[in-house]
């Protein structure tokens, strides 16, 4: 008999959005229990909602931006730390997207992004998370990942690419792995795009209508779509091992795309501004450096 999910409980309204969307550590997860066009956090106002989300969002863009060259220039001190974003969802929860939207706020050269795909024959041969280490950001960077580690306990066990027996033995794995770059400086940020399954069904008609997005549609997605409840019991399952203290889950509702955006810049401001990375002091004699140059001829 399957086992009664249990409802979550709703944090206190208020609270930061790091809270409010985070999933605790240990509990017991329901995505049915998450709303996929909520709006949690945003604050409340007159309509229409959607202009509001964009301009807050421009506005968090400006101080991303900051903060970023901040975390770059602390790396040419010796500050070793950086952020590494996470990116899981369903097909057309805007991933991508939310690459195009949040990340392209930041300067490029300080960061890293990479979309994962389906490992190659070299990769097939390491461990699986040989391919991610060579992927982290490095000192004073922003890594994006879209997708990651773990589709090695998703699509692996949705598709059974491996024993049921080696898949369980991964979430540890992954644990130990995000622990280990928690203590090594990297705060490690992990979303999961929340998309409903209408929604979804929407949004692939919509490439469909559109000749100039049939390059983005295969006939493959609907036959993951005819997965969707496997593919749900795997990512709570992910949710539910794999949320810790160095390396929390959060569920960003995903169906309004203006929301999406927003929350995921909420997160990485909250998660950047507790860093406070500072500006290097110059190591030289500003007011001489200053006589110098107005002496030039």
């Amino acid at each position: 008999m399957a086992r009664r999910k249990p409802a979550r409980e709703q944090p206190r309204p208020g609270s930061p959005l790091r809270v409010l969307l985070r999933v605790p550590e240990g509990e017991r997860v329901s995505l049915s229990s998450y709303d996929t066009g909520g709006t949690p956090g945003f604050p409340a106002g007159p309509p229409p909602l959607k202009a509001a989300g964009l301009a807050a969002t421009a506005q968090l863009g400006e101080r991303l931006a900051g903060l970023q060259e901040r975390l770059y220039a602390a790396s040419t001190a010796g500050d070793r730390r950086r952020l590494l974003l996470v990116l899981q969802g369903m097909d057309t929860s805007g991933k991508g997207g939310t690459v195009k939207h949040v990340i392209g706020h930041f300067n490029p050269s300080g960061c890293r992004v990479k979309a994962f795909k389906a490992p190659t024959a070299e990769e097939r041969s390491h461990p699986f998370l040989w391919r991610i280490t060579k992927e982290l950001p490095r000192p004073g960077e922003i890594g994006i990942f879209d997708r990651s580690h773990y589709e090695d306990v998703l699509i692996a066990r949705v598709r059974e690419l491996a024993p049921r027996e080696e898949i369980g033995r991964r979430y540890g794995q992954i644990n130990r792995f995000e622990q280990n770059l928690a203590d090594e400086g990297v705060t490690v940020v992990k979303v999961f795009l929340h998309i409903g399954y209408e929604e979804q069904r929407r949004r692939l008609l919509k490439r469909l209508d559109d000749p100039d997005k049939h390059w983005k549609f295969s006939p493959d997605d609907i036959e993951e779509r005819a997965l969707w409840p496997a593919y749900q019991e795997a990512y709570e399952l992910t949710l539910e091992r794999c949320s810790t203290g160095a390396a929390p889950w959060f569920v960003v509702p995903a169906d309004r795309k203006w929301y999406r955006n927003w929350a995921v810049s909420r997160l990485l401001l909250d998660h950047l501004e507790a860093l406070d990375p500072r500006y290097p002091r110059g190591d030289f004699d500003v007011e001489e450096c200053r006589r110098r140059l107005l002496g030039d001829p």
